[in-house]
């Protein structure tokens, strides 16, 4: 099985439309007992950018994020920050990241997060090939005149 780890797991679940988190979430077979360390809570964040990516960092904008910090009755801690206002989303994440962290893990990977990052792969390749079809290139003629 392909190797992933818990930053990649997150990038996954927190990128992933929330109906396919909520679909997977939905279909487990693993005790979820926990308690909420940090009830889901709607913020902000900075965005940063880069001319070029290389250039001096300045600040975009900001963002909407929702974040949520749960405990599992084993111990485990997860934590879930998703992109908008979606707080059963985040719940979600952070459920996931925490039971991605017990004995479950290779399960969860395999029937989770693997489908979800093969999904957005293949959302990402469909609206690559939509956006190269539309590719115009422009190029200059010698008229033959000096």
């Amino acid at each position: 099985m392909q190797e992933i780890d818990r930053k990649a797991w997150l990038s996954i679940l927190a990128k992933a439309p929330a109906a396919e988190v909520a679909k997977h979430f939905t279909a487990l077979d693993v005790q979820t007992d926990y308690t909420q360390l940090r009830a889901p809570e709607i913020g902000a964040v900075m965005m940063r950018g880069r001319m070029g990516g290389t250039g001096d960092a300045f600040n975009l904008g900001e963002m909407t994020v929702t974040r949520c910090s749960i405990e599992l009755a084993s111990g485990e801690i997860g934590h879930g920050y998703v992109q908008g206002r979606n707080r059963v989303k985040a719940e979600q994440v952070a459920v996931l990241d925490a039971l991605l962290q017990t004995r479950h893990a290779d399960a969860l990977l395999r029937d989770i997060v693997l489908p979800l990052q093969q999904n957005m792969a293949t959302t990402q390749d469909t609206n690559a090939k939509k956006a190269a079809a539309t590719k115009v290139d422009f190029f200059t003629l010698v008229r033959g005149e000096d």
